[in-house]
């Protein structure tokens, strides 16, 4: 809270190894939070993603905003741990100390990498951070769930061929708060930006606001300020609408569901692979009931029953 960014390293690395004391954490800094605008990125794999945010970064801080970054990386197949390739785009924010940029692996683990985003961006924001951006590594169900802690969902598409159909089957128009057609400088922007106006003409409507469809050259910058000014505009107007506290609200439910379905899972494999009730999945397995097992463990029963 004091903005220390080794302690802040320190508190992120603890939700990443999901340790036991993340809960005692996140309860100190909780007063301290949500006040940050929160923007998610996602988009094709070789949208220009991270060249994008590093300008959208970069007119924050002109701005005079603290910014903080989380950018899901692919994981390495050695390590598991993060390539690192989006923060090595955003390489010239490092030495600024009001850019605190952090890679984040995938590592296979949808709903882990949700909570674990979730309560990065928790500790971003407890630490001043009034501006976080979420980058995600591509388009897919687990994009999905990460941007659902994002306050600004933004989708990153180009003019390459089938990325507006690749949008549509990942049911990603329903979260998009804004489109942007990067690279728009290549033949067939015109047309994506047409056919993105159309599915957004014909999408489910909105009360509160329409997701505009903007044109950008993020390697010169064009087109940024742009963005940023309806990154604004919607964080306004969902304010003002009560569409950001009903998010909230619905992330908060969503965010007491993984706890549930994290402790639950954790209980199942102590049960399963260390506790008496591993000796039960020995012998003739056509006699074991799973859902009975199921039941016991989420009763609290995992222990075996006495014998009369």
């Amino acid at each position: 809270m004091a903005g220390d960014t080794r302690a802040l390293a320190r508190a992120i690395r603890m939700v990443e190894d999901r340790d036991p004391g993340i809960a005692d954490l996140l309860r100190q800094v909780r007063e301290r939070a949500g006040l940050a605008r929160v923007v998610g990125v996602t988009g094709p794999p070789g949208s220009g993603k991270s060249t994008l945010c590093d300008q959208v970064i970069e007119r924050w801080r002109a701005g005079g905003h603290l910014v903080g970054v989380i950018a899901v990386d692919p994981s390495s197949p050695f390590t598991g741990g993060a390539i690192l390739g989006d923060r090595v785009r955003m390489v010239r924010h490092t030495l600024d100390p009001g850019v605190f940029i952090r890679s984040m692996a995938a590592r296979g683990h949808l709903g882990g990498l949700a909570a674990a985003a979730r309560e990065a961006i928790r500790l971003l924001d407890a630490s001043g951070r009034d501006r976080c951006l979420i980058e995600t590594v591509g388009v897919g169900q687990s994009e999905l769930e990460v941007m659902e802690t994002a306050d600004t969902t933004i989708v990153v598409t180009t003019p390459s061929s089938g990325d507006a159909v690749q949008i549509i089957k990942a049911g990603i128009l329903e979260i998009a708060d804004i489109f942007v057609v990067n690279k728009a400088d290549l033949p067939g922007a015109s047309k994506v930006v047409r056919d993105l106006k159309e599915l957004v003409r014909h999408g489910a409507k909105r009360t509160d606001w329409s997701p505009p469809v903007l044109t950008t050259i993020a390697e010169t910058g064009e087109g940024v300020d742009d963005l940023v000014a309806a990154i604004d505009r919607h964080g306004d107007a969902i304010a003002a609408s009560g569409e950001l506290e009903r998010r909230r609200i619905a992330r908060l439910r969503a965010e007491v569901e993984a706890i549930v379905v994290e402790r639950a899972a954790e209980r199942a494999r102590s049960a399963l692979h260390q506790g008496t009730m591993s000796r039960e999945l020995e012998g003739d397995l056509s006699r074991v009931d799973p859902y009975a097992l199921a039941e016991r463990i989420l009763n609290g029963h995992s222990k075996e029953p006495r014998k009369s």
